[in-house]
């Protein structure tokens, strides 16, 4: 049975992203993750988590400023110095939270920029990173993103982040596998899951069209569980969608799950 969590960023919005936690908690989640936990101090992060009994299981690398605009800054040539501190603020937040999996964002491709030159600064940047989360125990993993809803990012296919994967040359370097996200890239993705299930260290999900619940949209969800369940998928999936109306409302889908799952 797939084990679900809850990501705070969407889920739960209606209230302080602090009261999240709780509300994770009483629907049944085991597990949150979220895009960024730098605004907070480690300990009171970790006091939500405890007071829950709830486990950290996916954060993002620090990504820029995100309400101007930015989506990660891996790729970009000029930002070096500033990824490079943000990886050991990262293994600082994923230690202090017990968090085993830091998702790096690759970012948008300057305008202007030749992609090899992108592409060659995030190799470089993860080349880094890989053996500085290994060394704390923590896995890195890089994520493909649709360009409908961030045009220009950069990182946009599996077959692309498993280049890239194969270019940085490290074992402590993963696939994020959102199933949104490559739904709209590339389809087909019971055989790409399949295929790739020892390279995928986590996954996300949203229905499609509207990025809203299992159920909403075009994705067979219970089909695509019932399957990656069979083929050995023993990771989690991260609940990274906006509710339809309200995120009580919009749980229902899931309810059987967590109810197994306990």
């Amino acid at each position: 049975m797939p084990k679900f969590c809850a990501n705070l960023t969407l889920l739960f919005n209606e209230a302080p992203f602090l009261d999240r936690f709780e509300l994770a908690a009483n629907a049944g989640f085991a597990g949150v993750e979220y895009l960024f936990p730098y605004a907070y101090p480690k300990a009171q992060l970790a006091e939500r988590l405890a007071a829950h009994k709830l486990t950290q299981i996916l954060h993002n690398l620090p990504a820029g400023d995100w309400d101007a605009g930015s989506r990660g800054i891996a790729c970009l040539p000029d930002r070096v110095g500033e990824f490079q501190d943000g990886v050991g603020a990262a293994i600082e937040y994923a230690a202090a939270l017990g968090c085993e999996q830091v998702n790096c964002l690759a970012g948008i491709a300057p305008a202007g920029i030749d992609l090899e030159r992108c592409k060659r600064t995030f190799v470089d940047n993860l080349k880094f990173a890989a053996p500085k989360f290994a060394q704390a125990g923590i896995r890195l993993l890089i994520e493909a993103i649709n360009t409908r809803d961030i045009p220009g990012f950069f990182l946009t296919t599996t077959a692309q982040a498993l280049e890239i994967i194969a270019a940085v040359g490290s074992d402590n370097l993963y696939v994020q596998y959102d199933i949104y996200h490559m739904q709209i890239m590339e389809g087909d993705l019971a055989r790409t899951i399949e295929a790739n299930l020892a390279r995928i260290a986590h996954m996300q999900l949203a229905d499609n069209p509207g990025r809203n619940e299992p159920g909403t949209g075009e994705i067979n969800y219970p089909f695509l569980f019932d399957f990656i369940d069979r083929i050995g998928y023993r990771g989690w999936i991260g609940c990274e969608y906006k509710p339809k109306t309200t995120t009580t409302a919009g749980l229902s889908w899931i309810r059987r799950y967590l109810s197994a799952a306990m």
